[in-house]
């Protein structure tokens, strides 16, 4: 899958008048790029019904795939939701006019996925990045998914190391010739430990700008088949500490996402920090000198720094649809989980970063990565493969 960086002084130079605009409107086509050369030709359709957002408005496109859009400046990106049989790059930075060339793709009825995570990309960890690689094209999946920590480290780094890191691991997904769908972690949030990386909040790459000037939208979904795959953003931060949670502007987002979808789709999610986690409940509260506190208040309670404290908003959105899997990563270690009374799998793969296997409170803990094999709308079968990179 091909990535675009965000242009910054494009977005300067076209909306730098309209800074104090509440609005501005975004217009354009998504169809099917017959002879692939980016242009809408005559003979070429456009495709209806495609979801079209900023992170925060969402609209449809029209019969001949036509769709425009009131947005503001604060997300850079227009991206779509991928329509089911399509491929193609699925955000561009936000300009006046924003067209998406498609191309239709294979039957979608049966596929397989790889769900990864932590891949931590440094130097020391780019041969791991090659030999997940190899196993990837030996497997061939449809796409791959990487939920977050992608590199080594962006909360307790200067700005050159950050987006050293960043290009690296753009570098090595930019090798694989499958898709992957990037997620943000905790580690790709720029600059919030202050005390440590010396960073201003006053700095433009901040927080989760950097990440989006380099890999695009926090949050998105895409259809594939009769499966609807939604990137949530499950990180948020507190003056020095990140936690576990999904904010408000991405919650109304997300309601917006799932009222259009058919009945018959079902939901998949994915993320960094997890909505539950059987393994967090062998840590105890303590607060790390290094790493901070375990616990962090929001909104007068007291919560998990690493559970998503508000899923139940996200799980009142879903409602009765159906979501047989939510994907995370965060631990390092690969499990699964239920709730009771409730029939998603909530389901942590293990990390790509180094080592390859580590004794955690008595359990062996593997590097490695989960398949999943999807056929007409549901998940058949899925198998945890250790990279066994030594």
């Amino acid at each position: 899958m091909r990535y675009l960086k965000y242009n910054v002084l494009l977005i300067v130079l076209l909306f730098g008048i309209q800074t104090y605009c509440q609005e501005i409107e975004v217009y354009g086509v998504v169809f099917v790029d017959l002879n692939k050369n980016g242009v809408k030709e005559e003979n070429e359709k456009g495709i209806s019904k495609v979801v079209v957002s900023d992170q925060k408005a969402i609209t449809t496109t029209d019969s001949e795939g036509r769709y425009t859009l009131k947005t503001d400046i604060e997300f850079p990106q227009i991206n779509i939701s991928m329509p089911s049989g399509y491929k193609g790059v699925f955000f561009y930075s936000k300009v006046s006019e924003v067209n998406f060339p498609l191309h239709k793709d294979k039957n979608q009825d049966s596929f397989k996925f790889i769900h990864a995570s932590d891949t931590h990309v440094d130097s020391l960890n780019l041969p791991r990045m090659e030999h997940f690689r190899i196993m990837v094209d030996s497997i061939k999946p449809d796409f791959v998914l990487i939920t977050g920590d992608l590199i080594r480290d962006a909360l307790r780094v200067n700005e050159e190391t950050a987006k050293n890191y960043y290009q690296m691991y753009l570098n090595e997904i930019a090798k694989f010739n499958t898709p992957v769908y990037s997620g943000v972690g905790n580690h790709e949030l720029f600059g919030i430990e202050r005390d440590k990386s010396l960073v201003s909040q006053e700095h433009p790459l901040y927080g989760k700008k950097m990440y989006r000037s380099f890999l695009g939208p926090n949050y998105y979904s895409f259809n594939y088949g009769d499966i609807h795959f939604i990137s949530v953003d499950a990180v948020e931060y507190q003056n020095l500490y990140y936690f576990g949670g999904i904010d408000s502007i991405q919650l109304n987002w997300l309601e917006k996402d799932i009222k259009l979808l058919s009945k018959k789709k079902s939901i998949i999610t994915f993320n960094h920090i997890p909505f539950m986690s059987p393994g967090f409940s062998f840590q105890d509260f303590k607060t790390h000198p290094f790493y901070g506190p375990q616990l962090l208040e929001h909104k007068g309670q007291k919560h998990h720094r690493h559970i998503v404290y508000n899923f139940h908003e996200l799980q009142n959105i879903i409602g009765e649809r159906s979501f047989p899997l939510a994907l995370s990563g965060h631990y390092h270690a690969a499990q699964e989980g239920k709730i009771e009374g409730n029939n998603t799998l909530f389901a942590q793969t293990s990390a790509i970063s180094r080592p390859d296997q580590f004794n955690y409170q008595g359990f062996m803990v593997k590097s490695g990565f989960n398949l999943y094999e999807v056929k007409d709308g549901t998940i058949v079968s899925s198998k945890f493969i250790p990279l066994n990179f030594n």
